[in-house]
């Protein structure tokens, strides 16, 4: 199979089908599956459906569906893009509200969804192929706007399939690779781009739950699992590796937040013969990326860059004046892309702040060690400035985590008329466990700066459709620090 450098993703599809038509490409658990061959035909039909409504090069299409729908979505999104079109991926999971933003945002003029992709899949297959220059607007997709609205983030067809080359072989150990990840997310876009050009087939399901997911991984004996932290957690959460057997699992890699070092710890007990990679990348830094094998030597590392020109990118800690930091200084993290860059459909003043020749501003605060492996510090918006502190909110969930009652936990900063803010944790428990009985436990793992002013005990933590806690919620949640002392409930 011959690929160059000037290869789009509908392209893609059309060589493998050409090759491997009846060859699978999607499988979505008791919902079906697609061929190469269906997919291909399937897309050129919604392309020509779309052009014979009157559609033009550059229109935008929504493309509204769930997670059982993943092999209509999939090819209503390469129909798109091949009757030269810009898609815009959103879950049908989403608030209302969420998907009239994005759509009014950037002028959807038609959309797609479970109810309409069979009609439109249904029309003359001549192969339709406009519009798919390198550099053309494909995609806009939203961010997870878990402290804030979502803003749209444009990627072009160079973009979407750098790195994509089938010749490769990618996750070639085994038939199946698994994830349970939402359309509409960035992590769910790179499961599509790893159906189109990996060896094994695509694996997904219809709502994430640990017990469908560990008997999918027992029963396709999937030897790649894709997750995010919270899937993670609730995995162990429910001992499914207790009834279920793992060994087929080589590769499992956790993405959209690093992993707590004793989840990570705990994913490698549960996946005993797996290795397990964090990848770290964002919406807007797709494709660069740091990826790392988790390490006990390092376990709060989240990677270290590839050399410059490789894939993944290049990476920089940059001082509030730009500058480089040096070796243990924090900073911001900042990633370079391999790739076209990426920006803020319609926003020119946050992508001038954002993106800046090639590189992109992660919104994180880390710093590397010196043998170059980052470590995040926080998310810059989530750090807690408790007087003279800086207060890392990551770094208080870890401890929370290694509790064994503590299932789950979120930090964020609650206002404080002295301090400017202080601590603030909300908490899932797996066994009974005192709000004193806690606090002793983070005695020995905290600073007094760092301890919970305020703890709650919840049912389970306000999230979006990825699984990312969202903050103003969680604030709502926690309420206020009554006192200087604070108090738990």
């Amino acid at each position: 199979m011959r690929v160059d450098r000037h290869l789009t993703l509908p392209d893609l599809l059309a060589r493998r089908a050409a090759e491997q038509a009846g060859k699978t490409a999607i499988v979505v658990a008791d919902v079906g599956e697609i061929t190469f061959g269906d997919w291909d035909r399937r897309a050129d039909a919604t392309a020509r459906s779309l052009v014979d409504r009157g559609l033009s090069p550059g229109d935008r299409v929504a493309l509204v569906f769930g997670e059982r729908d993943w092999i209509d979505y999939a090819v209503a999104w390469c129909g798109v893009l091949r009757a030269g079109c810009v898609a815009v991926p959103l879950s049908e999971r989403s608030a209302p509200a969420e998907i009239d933003h994005a759509m009014a945002d950037c002028g959807v003029v038609q959309t797609i969804c479970k109810e309409t992709s069979a009609e439109l899949a249904a029309n003359d297959t001549a192969p339709v192929r406009r519009g798919l220059a390198p550099e053309n607007l494909a995609q806009i997709i939203y961010t997870s706007g878990t402290t804030g609205r979502a803003k749209g983030v444009g990627a072009t067809h160079a973009n979407l399939a750098f790195g994509a080359d089938p010749r490769h072989g990618k996750l070639a150990h085994s038939r199946h690779f698994l994830h349970a990840f939402p359309i509409g997310t960035n992590a769910g876009q790179t499961m599509l781009v790893n159906s189109l050009d990996a060896r094994p087939a695509a694996l997904t399901m219809p709502m994430f739950t640990p017990g469908r997911f560990a008997r999918l991984i027992e029963l396709h004996q999937a030897g790649t699992v894709f997750l995010v932290p919270s899937q993670a957690i609730q995995l162990l959460n429910a001992g499914v590796h207790e009834r279920h057997d793992f060994g087929s699992v080589r590769l499992l890699g956790s993405t959209a937040a690093s992993l707590p070092p004793s989840v990570a710890a705990g994913m490698a007990e549960a996946f005993p013969k797996a290795t397990i990679v964090n990848y770290y990348t964002s919406t807007e830094a797709a494709p660069a990326q740091i990826a790392m094998i988790v390490d006990p030597a390092r376990p709060s590392s989240v990677g270290r860059a590839t050399r410059s020109g490789q894939q993944g990118g290049d990476l920089e800690i940059r001082t509030p004046d730009g500058a480089p930091a040096e070796p243990g200084e924090t900073g911001e993290v900042w990633l370079r892309s391999p790739a076209r860059s990426r920006l803020y459909y319609g926003d020119r003043q946050a992508t001038d702040r954002v993106f800046r020749d090639g590189w992109v501003r992660m919104g994180d605060l880390g710093y590397l060690d010196d043998d170059g492996y980052l470590y995040l510090v926080d998310r810059e918006s989530d750090v807690i400035r408790s007087g003279a502190h800086r207060v890392s909110t990551l770094q208080v969930e870890a401890a929370l985590h290694e509790h064994p009652a503590i299932a789950e936990a979120a930090v964020a900063g609650l206002p404080h008329p002295v301090l400017g803010r202080v601590t603030g944790a909300a908490v899932v428990t797996r066994a009974p466990v005192t709000p004193a009985e806690l606090r002793t436990f983070l005695l020995a793992r905290l600073a007094p700066h760092e301890q919970p002013r305020r703890l709650v005990f919840v049912a389970e933590l306000p999230k979006n459709h990825l699984g990312k806690v969202v903050k103003p919620r969680l604030l709502d949640l926690i309420g206020p620090a009554d006192t200087p002392s604070g108090r738990s409930r």
